[in-house]
């Protein structure tokens, strides 16, 4: 197993265009939105993937970065301690569970960052950078 990353900033409202956000529709590839389903960034194109990783922790360090990189710009005071959300995700990636944080930022504007393990058990979506073995 390894582990695609992913992030995307934008304006929270953009989030409501869900139509566009599930890979059923003609405008999904074409689409910075995230996914409805975290498995379904796999069906972006592979040009979307932030780095890949073979260690789970190291897809972990990536998202810890990105996640200190907009610390100041949180709309609302950290919830969950970024030690235990960091603990919490090596655990669920190194399960082969994929692991996306979601937050608010001042302005109306949203970000998502997310490690997404591949193969994905809840997808079935080929990997987008990696030839099958076989």
């Amino acid at each position: 197993m390894h582990w695609h990353t992913y992030h995307w900033t934008g304006a929270g409202a953009d989030r409501g265009r869900e139509a566009e956000r599930r890979p059923t529709s003609p405008d999904f590839t074409a689409s910075a939105l995230p996914p409805m389903r975290t498995g379904d960034w796999l069906a972006k194109p592979a040009s979307r993937i932030s780095a890949t990783f073979d260690d789970a922790e190291q897809a972990v360090t990536w998202m810890a970065a990105q996640y200190t990189g907009v610390r100041s710009a949180l709309l609302s005071p950290e919830h969950i301690p970024l030690e235990d959300r960091l603990h919490t995700t090596l655990e669920l990636l190194t399960r082969g569970v994929d692991a996306q944080w979601g937050e608010w930022l001042h302005g109306g504007r949203f970000i998502t960052i997310g490690a997404i393990c591949c193969p994905n058990r809840h997808v079935s979506h080929p990997c987008p950078v990696r030839r099958p073995s076989g």
